[in-house]
């Protein structure tokens, strides 16, 4: 259980604990909710209280977040899946747990993926430091084939305060000779809901992506890229859109014998701690594949 202490400001002085909860600290309704159904949910100076009570300055307020329920936790990995290449931890504390991701691991359990996911990593990880597993929270996912950065809260009420809160800089290797930099401001579109595949249409919703070259070879390029929007494969889309795929892009270009996956790397993250308020930046380096990449 994770337990968040406030101590009540002025400006909250005779105003009621539930405006307090949704605006000074920032909880959800739905966490409010769930709160209530706990004896020990919400305690104002070690006392449960009501949402509807008053408050008065220099009141202390203690929220204990339940434990996830146990059906929601991700199962211990496979056995195999622990001898091949695992993520790196960039920052840990009770509220967030920040790693590089190889680019061959799946962020989210799926169909073909029980076992072998970040998911089940992080509850093999919790484990062998003595805690409890948690439910899965990944703030913003990277495709499997994706490297670098991702930040996973560790209880709901950091998940809220996180969503679209993480500012995130990409490196990625589209195949041709790029110079300078640009935006590209095209909507992308999911013609068939079955099948992952999104291309640009004006169907679609609006994805703006900028990115700058860093450095230029012959057939690719390595770029610097940033987002204004945060659609599903949107780096990827845009890049096969002004004829520039990525290398290695089996889904929107071609095979490559030079790499297994596609030239996509999250290589910085920054964002605000949701309890603490401290700016936290991390950075995962260019993986070894990328980096052999650019030197062909």
């Amino acid at each position: 259980m994770r337990t968040l202490v406030f101590t009540v400001p002025s400006e909250y002085q005779d105003r009621k604990v539930l405006h307090y909860l949704r605006g000074c600290a920032g909880l959800s309704s739905r966490i409010i909710r769930n709160l209530k159904t706990y004896d020990d949910g919400i305690l104002r100076n070690g006392e449960p209280v009501r949402t509807i009570d008053r408050l008065c300055a220099g009141d202390v307020l203690t929220v204990n977040l339940p434990d996830d329920p146990a059906e929601q936790l991700p199962p211990m990995p496979d056995p195999p899946f622990l001898e091949g290449e695992l993520p790196e931890v960039l920052f840990e504390d009770e509220d967030l747990l920040i790693v590089n991701k190889p680019g061959t691991m799946a962020v989210h359990p799926s169909h073909n993926h029980q076992g072998d996911t970040l998911a089940n990593w992080i509850t093999f990880h919790r484990a062998q430091e003595g805690r409890d597993p948690v439910m899965f929270r990944a703030v913003g996912r990277l495709d499997k084939g994706t490297s670098g950065v991702v930040v996973c809260a560790l209880n709901a009420y950091a998940a809220d305060r996180l969503q679209r809160g993480v500012e995130k800089e990409y490196l990625a290797v589209p195949s041709a000779r790029l110079e300078g930099g640009g935006t590209i401001d095209a909507p992308i579109f999911r013609p068939d809901p079955i099948i992952t595949l999104r291309v640009v249409d004006e169907r679609g919703d609006r994805a703006v992506t900028h990115w700058e070259a860093l450095e230029t070879f012959e057939d690719r390029t390595l770029c610097r890229v940033w987002l204004e929007t945060g659609r599903t494969h949107q780096i990827r889309v845009h890049f096969a859109s002004i004829g520039a795929p990525l290398v290695g892009d089996t889904l929107y270009g071609t095979p490559s014998e030079e790499i297994a996956r596609h030239a996509l790397h999250c290589a910085r993250a920054e964002l605000t701690h949701p309890v603490t308020g401290e700016r936290i930046l991390v950075e995962a380096p260019l993986p070894q594949d990328l980096s052999d990449l650019l030197k062909r």
